[in-house]
């Protein structure tokens, strides 16, 4: 026999309230009263015939049942945001939700974009960053920018572009008397770094032929590609430039790159959507889009 659901209200009262461990921070988050938090979660204990709650003097503590029952109710209502959040997207077929990483975006996405917006005025894009992959299965994102090799089970991933690395670095570091002139001259530079980049700086050194020691010099580290970028091109120190995210500073003349060595990457960029997305026309037109911009 099919279990009666307990009260809706209940249950958002109950979630709320197990995260807060407080009825008043519970009830400020629902925009009712403590005691109406108070009077909803002892009705739903009622109605489950299960305290839910250890009600102290101070405090406010799970007991045992509702500390197992509380990841079902908490991923009910996360679905159901979710189903919601797909439901009004669906119906709102101008908005195109694109996910890439930030130095990306700033470094290249951003600076190209008005192009796409002047052509296709009736799509309003929504750009989002983070460092981790998106979850397409949430139905927030349309589609990514994502760096890799193109293998990502159960998706659609089209190539946009390769990658190079290689040093980089302010015009005004290559004059005057302590000028930087030939790749030995890096022992007496600041090495500007990236955190998940660091290797960057050993294979290069290596590929130059001078001692990756270097490498390990005192110098400056950033959490994102675009900071580390923007101390080298304020001629703090010197960088591992990739090419997606120094191309338009050395055009511009704000970055030089100093050396001829340059390392291929083994991984570029692709457009990755989910096949039920791929064919949907605000996401072919930012494909299509992408693949004449990135065009040298």
């Amino acid at each position: 026999m099919t279990a009666r659901l307990p009260s809706l209200n209940g249950l958002r009262a109950f979630e709320a309230a197990a995260r807060h461990l407080s009825f008043t921070l519970a009830a400020q988050e629902l925009n009712v009263t403590q005691t109406a938090i108070s009077h909803q979660i002892r009705r739903l204990e009622e109605e489950l015939g299960i305290k839910l709650f250890i009600r102290q003097s101070r405090s406010l503590a799970l007991t045992p049942e509702a500390t197992d029952y509380l990841p079902g109710i908490r991923a009910a209502f996360q679905d159901l945001r979710t189903a919601t959040d797909r439901l009004l997207r669906n119906g709102n077929d101008r908005m195109l939700t694109v996910s890439t990483l930030t130095s990306f975006a700033v470094k290249w996405l951003l600076p190209r974009l008005a192009p796409f917006q002047e052509k296709h005025p009736d799509i309003d894009v929504r750009i989002t960053t983070s460092t981790e992959l998106v979850d397409f299965r949430r139905g927030t994102v349309d589609a990514a920018i994502r760096y890799g090799r193109g293998q990502w089970p159960g998706l659609r991933a089209e190539w946009l572009m390769t990658d190079q690395m290689f040093p980089v670095c302010s015009p005004a570091l290559l004059e005057g008397n302590n000028a930087l002139k030939k790749p030995e001259d890096l022992a007496r530079f600041t090495l500007l770094h990236t955190t998940g980049y660091n290797d960057d700086w050993r294979f290069w050194l290596t590929a130059a032929g001078l001692p990756t020691h270097i490498a390990k010099n005192p110098g400056l580290t950033f959490d994102l590609s675009f900071m580390t970028i923007q101390a080298a091109v304020d001629g703090i120190g010197v960088a591992i430039g990739h090419t997606a995210f120094v191309q338009d500073d050395i055009a511009k003349g704000r970055l030089v790159a100093p050396f001829d060595v340059t390392l291929p990457e083994d991984a570029g960029y692709y457009f990755v959507t989910p096949h039920e997305k791929a064919t949907l026309p605000k996401v072919t037109a930012f494909r299509d889009w992408l693949l004449t911009a990135m065009r040298p």
